[in-house]
């Protein structure tokens, strides 16, 4: 899958535009990275695409260590990146980011594989949102 073809994945779920999915897909990415260890991280980056690569490597630095953050923690942090207006938009965009990044991984229902991996290191709410969102298709998009 190409940068185009995962961001226009997105735009279709949340309804939006590609460049705003882009910009769904940086928020929700920074978050997600952040709540990786770094070689986890490393293993993800290594299955983008070279052109997603900047959206998911941007911000990261030598030595971060893990942000715990649960899921009102994440959406909010989502929210302010993406200048959302409520974590009701917020959690939109996770789970459209989500299915398309599961999407990418190979992983139809997001436990397969590299998908699986990044699932582990999620706590129980966060987990419940990556395991929802392979449920995720158009029907998302409720305004354009």
């Amino acid at each position: 899958m190409d940068r185009n073809t995962f961001l226009g994945k997105v735009a279709e779920r949340v309804g939006c535009d590609a460049r705003r999915a882009e910009g769904l897909t940086f928020a929700v990415f920074q978050e997600l990275r952040d709540r990786l260890t770094a070689g986890e991280a490393a293993d993800v980056d290594a299955q983008l695409p070279r052109a997603l690569k900047p959206l998911w490597e941007f911000l990261d630095r030598p030595g971060r260590r893990v942000r715990k953050l649960h899921e009102p923690e994440f959406l909010g942090e989502v929210r302010l990146i993406a200048s959302l207006p409520d974590e009701v938009e917020a959690e939109r965009a996770v789970v459209a980011v989500f299915a398309s990044l599961q999407e990418l991984l190979g992983s139809p229902s997001g436990i397969e594989g590299e998908a699986w991996d990044v699932m582990s290191q999620l706590p129980k709410d966060l987990k419940k949102l990556w395991l929802r969102a392979h449920e995720c298709s158009g029907q998302l998009s409720t305004a354009r």
